[in-house]
């Protein structure tokens, strides 16, 4: 099976107490695509600028991503620059410079559009449902969003999320997103509007899965060492579409599997900064992960 992501690559300056990288390898889509390589094969649909190094290209390429949908424009690569507190469950922005982002218009080479599973990053949602509409049969379709787009195109959301099957938002975004404080009411409401999944990301406190009849959560993966939570949320979508995009059939016991291996994958991701830690893991070091995420839920 074959997975699908549009959404951005970036050049990313971050700082934290740990440290700071400068223009560092960074966007959803790069994240997504390389949490989501350890288990499927990646269709990448992006726009970079002329300036974009070409070692990230080649790094990309390493990993089994399929950059057809890969666009150079004339113009500079977006740029996001950000730090972290105490507080790393928040990012705050110092600058964003979407350059070539600000007039990217998805357009999905003619072999990308028969893939079956697809994840809509953080984009505009009429580009969100113009992707959609490129694909006659998608067998699943998932979409992440944001504060700024559910506060600027409420409607053009709620479009889109009558047209997917699984959202991702973090707690704030689901409360802002259905209009009320108390997150299981804040589900419920988002279940009501379209997708039959909805994954509430909660950073170090986990994530939550919600079904019509079910509630599943799962705590964050233990960490002694976290240095740059940038990407975390992408990297959780890529471990949670990646499992599930091996085969069809969206079963209870697989979507709560695919909960867990997405706190993996950005368990991995923020211990180091950009994709540093994400570059080096194997399939064996996600399952031996796994294996020990297990030991340390059962009772």
């Amino acid at each position: 099976m074959s997975l699908l992501v549009v959404g951005s690559v970036a050049l990313d300056s971050v700082k934290t107490p740990f440290g700071e990288i400068k223009e560092g390898l960074g966007g959803s889509a790069t994240y997504f695509s390389i949490a989501a390589g350890c288990f499927t094969k990646v269709r990448l649909v992006a726009v970079v600028g002329e300036d974009f190094p070409a070692k990230h290209v080649s790094f990309l390429k390493s990993r089994g991503v399929d950059l057809r949908g890969l666009s150079r424009a004339k113009g500079k690569t977006f740029r996001w620059k950000g730090f972290y507190g105490d507080d790393m469950n928040e990012a705050k922005t110092l600058r964003t410079d979407l350059n070539v982002f600000e007039t990217f218009r998805p357009e999905l080479p003619p072999p990308y559009r028969d893939t079956p599973f697809v994840f809509l990053a953080n984009i505009d949602p009429d580009l969100q449902r113009n992707v959609v509409d490129q694909i006659p049969d998608p067998y699943l379709v998932a979409c992440d969003t944001m504060n700024y787009w559910i506060s600027s195109k409420p409607e053009a959301l709620r479009k889109t999320l009558s047209r997917v099957d699984i959202l991702f938002v973090n707690e704030g975004e689901a409360r802002q997103l259905a209009g009320g404080s108390n997150l299981l009411k804040a589900a419920r409401r988002l279940l009501s509007m379209g997708p039959s999944t909805v994954v509430i990301k909660r950073g170090e406190y986990g994530a939550l899965l919600f079904r019509k009849d079910s509630l599943f959560w799962a705590p964050a993966y233990p960490l002694e060492t976290v240095k740059d939570p940038t990407g975390a949320g992408d990297s959780f979508a890529g471990g949670f579409m990646g499992y599930l995009s091996r085969r069809k059939g969206l079963t209870e016991t697989r979507l709560r599997r695919a909960l867990i291996y997405g706190s993996i994958m950005a368990s991995f991701n923020v211990e180091a900064f950009s994709l540093n830690r994400l570059r080096k893991i194997k399939r064996e070091d996600v399952e031996r992960r796994f294996r020990a995420f297990r030991g340390l839920v059962r009772f």
